[in-house]
């Protein structure tokens, strides 16, 4: 079978979703049972796989070939492959592009990697979902809330210190887990959780969004191209390309597609916008928290 680079580029999750309408409906009852406990399912054989979608063995080699794979053996080397990148540790990170570094400043490499990044994402990303995002953040009758992970909560505090400005009813759930069920508490139907989740995946992150999808709201999830747990219940989700010769991932994208959002969404409501800012200035005068010229 010929080589498919475009296979080879992509999780196995993503190429499921791009050719789930190819698939026979035996084929998508195997695919769904694949993504019911991705990506553990498809690391078992392909006996146990096939019992457990009920369906055929010759079935699982057919699927594996549709998504472009050789066989199911290839497949399940995809799998491993992404399953290892995903817990991987900072150190193990380092190491990994550390040993094949190109001979360049890492300002370049750095620069190169990050562009790379953008243009994959921005390939994959659909400006439809972008809008229903857009939309769904513009909408001053739902209540939004932002969690992010140990790093990713960066993330969450500067989108939220936008967001707060540009509407009402904004809420950034603070890094203690342990209190989240006091916000979830006051979920209601049609609200709005935006979740930031990247690898390594956070047990607390899944948990929210479980509950936060239980109460009605909708999850929109920032994640990185494997795709967090999260996925399961996020109606919307953002794909990030973040790898970087770095022992942390690059949050550059992630951040690129925040302040895009942002930049939308006041524009959207710039009535309400304008008249909140013009009032937080007054506010920021009565404090004195700006220098001016003369003082």
């Amino acid at each position: 079978m010929e080589e498919n680079t475009q296979t080879m580029d992509k999780p196995v999750l993503e190429l499921i979703r791009d050719r789930y309408d190819a698939l026979t409906r035996t084929e998508r009852r195997l695919a769904d049972a694949l993504l019911e406990n991705y990506p553990v399912a498809g690391l078992t054989s392909m006996t146990r796989l096939a019992e457990s979608a009920g369906v055929s063995t010759p079935s699982v080699l057919r699927m594996a070939q549709k998504l472009g794979f050789s066989g199911f053996p290839d497949l399940q080397a995809s799998l491993r492959a992404e399953l290892e990148a995903t817990i991987s540790n900072p150190i193990a990170k380092h190491d990994s592009w550390a040993e094949h570094a190109p001979n360049t400043h890492i300002l370049n490499r750095f620069a190169d990697a990050v562009m790379q990044n953008m243009r994959e994402t921005l390939g994959a990303l659909d400006p439809e979902d972008f809008d229903a995002v857009r939309t769904r953040l513009a909408d001053r009758r739902r209540n939004i809330l932002i969690a992010g992970g140990r790093i990713t909560h960066a993330l969450a505090q500067y989108m939220f210190t936008h967001m707060q400005v540009i509407r009402e009813n904004v809420t950034l759930l603070p890094p203690n887990a342990n209190t989240w069920p006091h916000f979830v508490l006051n979920i209601r139907e049609g609200d709005v959780l935006v979740a930031f989740d990247i690898r390594r995946y956070e047990n607390d992150t899944l948990k929210l969004a479980e509950m936060a999808r239980s109460k009605g709201a909708s999850i929109i999830l920032f994640t990185d191209r494997w795709g967090s747990p999260v996925s399961r219940f996020a109606e919307i989700r953002f794909n990030v390309q973040i790898e970087a010769p770095s022992a942390w991932d690059s949050s550059v994208v992630t951040m690129f597609i925040v302040e895009a959002l942002i930049a939308a969404i006041e524009t959207d409501i710039w009535g309400v916008t304008s008249q909140r800012m013009k009032q937080l200035e007054g506010l920021f005068n009565e404090t004195r928290l700006f220098r001016k010229a003369r003082d």
